[in-house]
């Protein structure tokens, strides 16, 4: 999830965006096989736990849109860490990345950093998910701040479409931005909590009339007024398990099961870029949603990002040095 990036420091500042000296060769010479040591554990972890890749894509959108991308979601100092701020519900994958990091120290020592190694295992997880690869600039340092206080602004299933723009503007993402990572959601499951507003006590009494009278009786089924709020269902659905652009076809026709997603479609700007992906017209004339996603990746991969001499290369992902 930065659609311009200016040399302006007080710009730089402002949208909450600063590339750093981040490089796709960062490590090149110094940890040359970075890479394919947290792929190889992504690739290990996947095949025993199928849902691996959406839980490591969200894991780097949650360390991203707090204080940047600088690992502080990865930290677990007690009741005041990030990670148990209310809008990082249901994140995972910490010690799939402590597993990465582990395996990357044995070999290079004080390298690589936590931060990176998440913007690593996204990549991966897109890849496994049968997405598309992109190279992932490295060179991040991790942050020394870990505080829920400062998650207060995550980006929301229940905000309405202006306040989800306003968190990507200001995090120097585009709208289009917006709609492609949302997209992401194409692979993964949300649970039946996060459900009941929408089905049975949306504004105005009732179910979300956004949602199409033939998905509303399926929705309800699978999640009960009163029922077990900890069912799960896939986010995308018809195409839960594969990266693809199904759920914007979903979000087109009124099958978004998340309230957030299907708002995408009530805004003139994000309305028109889920068209354009798959909207009339021929297809080869369209954007290419694959490659759309995976730039935004590597813009949202920028934000807040501290490199150089600050911050520093934590020796356990959970813990300060």
């Amino acid at each position: 999830m930065i659609a311009i990036v200016l040399a302006l420091t007080i710009w730089s500042h402002l949208s909450g965006v600063s590339q750093g000296q981040l490089s796709t060769g960062f490590y090149d010479d110094s940890c040359p096989n970075v890479g394919a040591i947290v792929g190889g554990v992504v690739r290990d972890v996947a095949a025993s736990n199928a849902n691996i890749a959406p839980v490591l894509l969200r894991l780097h959108f949650h360390d991203c849109f707090v204080q940047g991308c600088d690992g502080s979601i990865l930290v677990d100092n007690g009741e005041i860490s990030e990670r148990h701020a209310f809008g990082h519900q249901g994140v995972g994958g910490f010690e799939v990345i402590e597993r990465a990091k582990a395996e990357v120290e044995a070999v290079c020592p004080g390298i690589v950093s936590c931060a990176d190694i998440v913007a690593l295992a996204a990549r991966e997880a897109v890849v496994l998910a049968n997405g598309p690869s992109y190279g992932v600039e490295m060179g991040r340092r991790d942050g020394m701040v870990s505080n829920l206080s400062l998650a207060d602004d995550m980006p929301d299933i229940d905000d309405s479409i202006q306040t989800l723009k306003n968190k990507f503007i200001n995090k120097g993402l585009s709208e289009n931005d917006l709609v492609v990572l949302s997209a992401a959601h194409t692979i993964g499951t949300t649970a039946c909590f996060f459900m009941t507003n929408r089905l049975y006590n949306f504004p105005g009494g009732g179910s979300d009339p956004s949602i199409s009278a033939d998905f509303l009786p399926e929705l309800k089924a699978t999640c009960p007024q009163n029922g077990d709020v900890n069912v799960r269902l896939p986010i995308d659905h018809g195409s839960g398990q594969t990266f693809d652009d199904q759920i914007l076809q979903n979000i087109r026709s009124g099958f978004a099961v998340l309230q957030s997603d299907a708002r995408l479609y009530e805004d003139d700007a994000t309305r028109n870029a889920v068209d354009s992906y798959v909207g009339g017209g021929l297809p080869f004339l369209r954007p290419s949603f694959e490659d759309d996603f995976a730039n935004a990746m590597v813009k949202m991969g920028r934000i807040g990002v501290i490199s150089g001499s600050q911050g520093a290369i934590r020796r356990s992902c959970a813990a300060f040095n």
